[in-house]
């Protein structure tokens, strides 16, 4: 017996085991077999195929180019009236993905470099004698460098004298916005995406030979869907803000352009969808203009800028059936790939479903001795007759 060890061994290795089908009357199992194929075959159709469109190919990374231009002119009353214009609340000039308008400002005139009192609002400035201001030191989020002085500011406070830009930045923030006429602005947003794998372009701008038609259309989702002009205060309001509380601090506002294109339908269905969110509501910075006069002595004029910031990004899908792959597959426009796995995904499941049923029929069953004899079975060849004889 210890020598047969390995040779039952060596026979269970060699064994060859195949399916054998057992039909049972077991209508809970039954049941419950149907109902896992109608799941998954739901799954199939209905998340895979119609939701997700898991028999398309997509392209996930399109290239994109944006070009923007603001439009609108706004008068600012005060000592002497100025029109603001696209040159002057347009940053960047040459029009990107990211661009101010410019809706209230702070302005210092004639500032020259010499030496003057540090503003009271600058707290490391306050001071009540020259040991305060150690020359040579400069002001913490000051205006210049400290000369060792400690002069009068006005009558009620002392600061340290500074060596900077005289006379220091007006600090005054206007109650209302002074380029309120800026929410009839209009921002036009001409975006070109191109889908490289698919060797496919599209321009969010309608095709026309009309030179009026981009200079009178303002956008609408329903009646001017290919109109990429849109009006400054709509676009804070598709955001959840007011223009008015918005343009008086400046704030960032998310421009995102949606490209998901079913490219089996005709081009002109490819069209873009914008949404526009609130990033931040306070957005400021300062520039300058130089200047020489006739004592040829460098002077600037500062400004102290708040406005809006729309940064706009462009994203896209598209995607093509599966029908149009096998005919197209030549072009690289289309691909089988996603279609044959969801296909094979469901195959599986539709397996999957098979075994869970056969676990419950053979451990879980009240009958599941029976079944387990019925379904697995050891085939012996009939012996010999010389065996049998003897």
């Amino acid at each position: 017996m210890a020598g047969a060890g390995p040779g039952l061994a060596l026979g269970g290795l060699l064994d060859y085991k195949t399916a054998k089908f057992a039909l049972t009357r077991n209508r809970r199992v039954g049941l419950l077999h149907r109902l896992l194929q109608l799941g998954v075959l739901g799954y199939l159709l209905g998340w895979v195929l119609l939701v997700r469109k898991g028999y398309q190919d997509t392209d996930r990374a399109p290239r994109a180019a944006v070009v923007t231009k603001l439009k609108g002119a706004a008068a600012v009353a005060g000592t002497s009236r100025r029109l603001w214009d696209a040159a002057d609340y347009a940053r960047p000039p040459q029009g990107e993905d990211v661009i101010f308008l410019v809706t209230n400002f702070i302005a210092t005139a004639q500032q020259a470099q010499g030496t003057c009192p540090e503003s009271a609002a600058v707290l490391d400035a306050v001071c009540t004698e020259d040991a305060d201001c150690p020359m040579g030191n400069p002001v913490a989020r000051g205006n210049g460098i400290k000369t060792g002085k400690c002069v009068m500011f006005n009558t009620t406070h002392s600061t340290c004298e500074i060596y900077g830009w005289c006379p220091v930045e007006n600090s005054t923030l206007p109650r209302k916005p002074l380029l309120a006429e800026a929410e009839n602005f209009t921002l036009f947003i001409k975006n070109t995406v191109h889908f490289t794998k698919f060797n496919f372009s599209k321009c969010n701008t309608l095709q026309t030979n009309d030179p009026t038609y981009f200079k009178t259309c303002l956008y609408d989702s329903f009646f001017s869907p290919s109109c990429p002009v849109f009006r400054v205060r709509d676009m804070v309001e598709a955001a959840g803000e007011t223009f008015g509380d918005l343009a008086l601090l400046g704030g960032s506002i998310g421009v995102r352009i949606e490209w998901d294109c079913d490219l089996d339908q005709p081009a002109a269905r490819c069209q873009p969808q914008y949404s526009f969110s609130l990033q931040d509501r306070s957005y400021n910075f300062r520039t300058a203009s130089y200047y020489w006069d006739s004592q040829r002595q460098l002077h600037r004029n500062l400004l102290k800028l708040y406005g809006i910031r729309f940064d706009i990004s462009v994203h896209g899908q598209p995607h093509g059936f599966l029908l149009a792959s096998l005919l197209l597959t030549l072009a690289g426009k289309f691909s089988i790939v996603p279609a044959a796995v969801s296909i094979g995904t469901g195959i599986a499941f539709f397996g999957a479903a098979t075994v869970l049923c056969d676990l419950v029929l053979l451990y879980l069953d009240a009958k599941a001795e029976f079944y387990w004899k019925e379904k697995f079975e050891e085939a012996k060849p009939p012996k010999c007759k010389t065996e049998a004889a003897a």
